[in-house]
Order: structure tokens, then sequence, then C-alpha cells
């Protein structure tokens, strides 16, 4: 069963060949692989015509936000897909996610067709397309992840990322999971994820080990990259801003 929110502190390394096995070799007790074991994840991500929602994520405010459609493997028209909005808001990530078929999922996020699942999640969706306005496919990043679950902490989950790929062609997963690498041969992206601070034991291999955080964006690298053989514009990045009052405002 998949959940649909998820509230947690991620932190994100780029591990060499040989420090993913030693790290890894040395889980055992600590953490093992989930029920998902391996898995390709497809994803589109979603953006205004001059890319300012990325644009402004890379400017490192307080708060930000993603929209993205996601799958697990490549999709047919009727496999279940994920409509999603990831927010990052002073070093804390909330996701919230609703599950529709794929065809559906592209109807709904390209604003021809209403949400099919109606809750607060949808509303939020609905929201985000609203203020950031004429939203579309910005590129496709694909990835081949192992997922594991911590043995004794239900909170902690670590994941090995390696494939990482985007074009900003074909923005359809069903074309498959081809592009750019982002990543150099033999590296891997991991990520834990944590409900509160890093467990010590965790700590304490990222040390024996030497590896740091690298604060690695897949859409931020990827955006960097294909923004460079292109002309910027000047249009003005709207900054989304959290008032007191607890709401987000748009500056």
């Amino acid at each position: 069963m998949f959940k649909t929110s998820f509230a947690r502190t991620e932190i994100k390394y780029r591990l060499s060949a040989s420090q993913f096995d030693s790290f890894f070799s040395s889980l055992s007790g600590i953490a093992h692989i989930d029920e998902y074991g391996k898995s390709k994840i497809m994803n589109i991500y979603y953006d205004t015509p001059d890319f300012r929602m990325i644009r402004a994520s890379l400017e490192k405010p307080l708060y930000k936000e993603k929209l993205r459609l996601r799958t697990y493997g490549i999709p047919g028209r009727e496999t279940n897909a994920f409509a999603e909005i990831k927010k990052k808001y002073k070093g804390t990530v909330y996701k919230r996610r609703i599950s529709m078929p794929y065809s559906l999922a592209l109807d709904y996020l390209a604003g021809r067709t209403p949400s099919p699942v109606k809750n607060q999640i949808s509303n939020e969706i609905d929201y985000t397309m609203k203020i950031w306005e004429n939203l579309s496919p910005a590129a496709v990043i694909s990835y081949d992840r192992i997922a594991l679950a911590g043995d004794s902490d239900p909170d902690l989950r670590i994941t090995f990322d390696d494939n990482i790929r985007y074009r900003t062609t074909a923005l359809d997963l069903t074309y498959g999971d081809g592009g750019k690498e982002l990543l150099k041969e033999g590296e891997k992206l991991m990520e834990l994820k944590v409900s509160g601070s890093v467990p010590l034991e965790i700590a304490r291999l990222l040390s024996r080990y030497g590896i740091y955080p690298s604060g690695f964006s897949k859409y931020g690298n990827a955006y960097t990259e294909f923004s460079s053989t292109k002309t910027r514009d000047n249009a003005r990045i709207i900054t989304p801003v959290l008032t007191k009052e607890g709401v987000i405002r748009y500056a």
C-alpha cells in the first residue's frame, strides 16, 4: 500500500562505487531492503514555459515546491500513477500525492479534466496549478532505486539511486527511461529519510567512509545542464512566502 503523505528530513549524498560498496555492506542489522526492493522510478516534472518554478527553487528560499507525475516502472495508459506535490519548508520535506490511472493523471495535470480524486491533497495540487499558471511537462527524470527500511527504527529509510537520466523531449513516460546521465559512471545518489536526527550508527558509518551531504536536486541539476545551452529570459520569478498565519502567498 502506497502512502499518500510524508513529512520528514531528507539528506542527500553522492557516493562513489567504493563508498557505496562499503556503506551498503555495513547496513546489516541497521536496515534491510524493503518490500519494493529495486524499482524503476519515472517522473514528469511540471514547470512554466520559462521554468520559474525550478528557478525559484534554486534560489534556496525557506519554502519551495515541485509538481510531478510519478510511476513505478515504465507505464501503460492504465498503470497506477501519482500526481504529487513536493514541498520543502525549513529543511522538512512534505510530500502529498493522489493516485489514478496514468492517462487520467496526464489529463488532470494538463488541466483537461478535474481530478478524479477529491480531497485536501487534490485541492493543494489544484491551487498550485492555479497560482503558477501554464504549467506543462518540462522534463522526464528516471532512475533505478534500491530502498531500505530501518530494522528497529520504522521512520528510517535509505534509498540508493543510479542511472539517473533526464530528457526534455518525448515528455511522456510511455516512451521509456532514455535520457542524459546526471551522475558520473559508478556513482550513486543516497538519500537518508528520517523523522528526526540521523541515527548514531548511521552517523558513525558516514564518518568512517568519508561520506558528506551533497544537496543534489535531480530536477535542479537537470535544469542547470539543459538551460546552459539556452538563452535565459528575464521573466519575473514567483517567490513563495509563508505568512505568519501559515498561508502561502506568492510575491
